[in-house]
């Protein structure tokens, strides 16, 4: 695709897109609220609208723009925030997304790229690591929401001819990501560890979770642009690693020598989660590339150099 919007382009995983994007020779425009999004992810020569994809608004930026094709970052991505707050989570992630469909439509975009979740969207798994037939009961408004909107846009493809592809994530880490907020465990514990705090471990600490690298991610996602029109994709290792495994492993990158703090688990987190990425293999030509080890090296490497500021503990 010649000319791509993408969507929370200035935040953690669509920086890393448009990157690729325009490395790839693209042209690239980005719409961002700037909420949690930078805009020095922004390269100097991306378009940047800052607009939220729930306002009314962001059409004229479709008509100016005219983009072939769309890819949907933009999200409210917090479990624990959406668990606070469904009302909000359910603005951003589906009126938001909504509107954006409609934009689509009323452009002629071409096809859409979204973006969904896999630690979220399946609940307590009944076996592991889950596929996409795996049932759907999601525990959190987040999953819900994120599920709603596949429903969603089924059933506006079925009535427009829109072309898409879902992408569920299983949890993504790597550079950029915000170590400030309340998802992202790998980059609230780096930034901490790397200041000599003590992280939150919320529950014992034993629960399991499905980490890949963003720039397997972002392979995922130019993938997409091309292939797997009408499915869904499950973007993951396959591989369980427990949130203790996690502090170790990052405590020993960072040289901390202490233990964390443990809090009473949260409302909302599935117990444990991976996600096997067969029919992305088989049917978008994608698999992780990147060894946990590995990113984590480069990640802690990323947060040493920025030198990171007081974060709150926590993951997700």
């Amino acid at each position: 695709m010649a000319r791509v919007l993408v969507t929370g382009g200035a935040g953690f995983i669509g920086s890393h897109v448009v990157d690729a994007l325009v490395a790839g020779g693209a042209e690239v425009v980005v719409v961002d609220n700037l909420s949690t999004g930078r805009r020095e992810n922004v390269p100097g020569a991306t378009g940047l609208v800052q607009r939220g994809i729930e306002e009314p608004s962001l059409l004229e930026v479709f008509r100016r723009q005219r983009p072939e094709a769309v890819v949907h970052l933009a999200a409210q991505s917090s479990v624990a925030a959406s668990m606070r707050d469904p009302a909000l989570d359910a603005r951003t992630n589906i009126l938001g997304a909504i509107n954006l469909l409609r934009c689509c439509q009323e452009t002629g975009v071409k096809r859409v790229v979204y973006t969904s979740t896999g630690g979220a969207l399946y609940g307590e798994p009944t076996y592991l690591p889950c596929d996409e037939r795996h049932p759907i009961e999601p525990l959190s408004y987040y999953g819900l929401s994120k599920h709603t909107v596949e429903r969603y846009l089924k059933l506006f493809a079925q009535d427009t001819g829109l072309r898409y592809t879902i992408l569920r994530f299983a949890n993504v880490y790597g550079p950029r990501q915000d170590p400030y907020g309340e998802a992202g465990v790998v980059a609230i514990f780096a930034s901490l560890l790397l200041q000599g705090k003590a992280p939150t471990i919320f529950g014992d600490g034993e629960q399991t979770r499905d980490f890949v690298y963003v720039e397997d991610v972002v392979q995922a996602c130019l993938s997409a642009l091309e292939r797997g029109a009408s499915q869904a994709y499950n973007i993951g290792t396959g591989t369980q690693t427990s949130v203790n495994s996690l502090f170790r492993s990052l405590a020993s990158l960072t040289g901390y020598r202490g233990q964390p703090i443990y809090g009473p688990p949260r409302s909302g987190d599935v117990r444990h989660i991976a996600l096997t990425p067969q029919k992305a293999a088989t049917e978008l030509g994608w698999r992780p590339q990147t060894a946990l080890a590995a990113g984590l090296e480069r990640t802690v490497a990323h947060f040493r150099q920025a030198r990171a500021p007081t974060g709150r503990g926590g993951q997700r």
